[in-house]
């Protein structure tokens, strides 16, 4: 309803490999800085991986659609991610004076097609970007 309505609806979903969640959940639990983000339920999640990734494809495949797709963001490299989601952003809108410079393609191994999620999904998330 809300794509219907005119209004640009855009998804986003930053996945994370299993090894790169397993490495940040071990330097929260060293780092006085960042403990607080580490909660007993993380640690369990990590059981769960396969089932949430189950989930997730199920989500996709249902919620996937041409007026509202998903797009993937690779987020290993959280700085990578963060700068190719603004660029995708940026290059699927519209605006006055955009700047071709600035609203650059993004690089297709960080930025995937959110229906490749359900139907590759060990393919792009397992594997680091380089």
């Amino acid at each position: 309803m809300i794509a219907n309505s005119g209004i640009k609806l855009v998804k986003y979903w930053f996945s994370v490999s299993r090894l790169e969640q397993l490495r940040r959940f071990q330097g929260r639990k060293t780092d006085p800085l960042k403990q607080w983000k580490l909660s007993p339920i993380d640690l369990q999640s990590l059981d769960k991986w396969d089932d949430y990734t189950k989930a997730k494809e199920a989500m996709f495949f249902h919620t996937h659609t041409a007026d509202s797709p998903w797009t993937v963001i690779k987020s290993d490299d959280k700085k990578r991610a963060r700068i190719n989601c603004l660029r995708h952003f940026l290059s699927v809108l519209d605006y006055p004076n955009k700047d071709p410079k600035m609203a650059c393609e993004p690089d297709p191994k960080i930025v995937i097609d959110g229906s490749k999620a359900y139907d590759n999904d060990k393919e792009y998330s397992a594997e680091p970007v380089s």
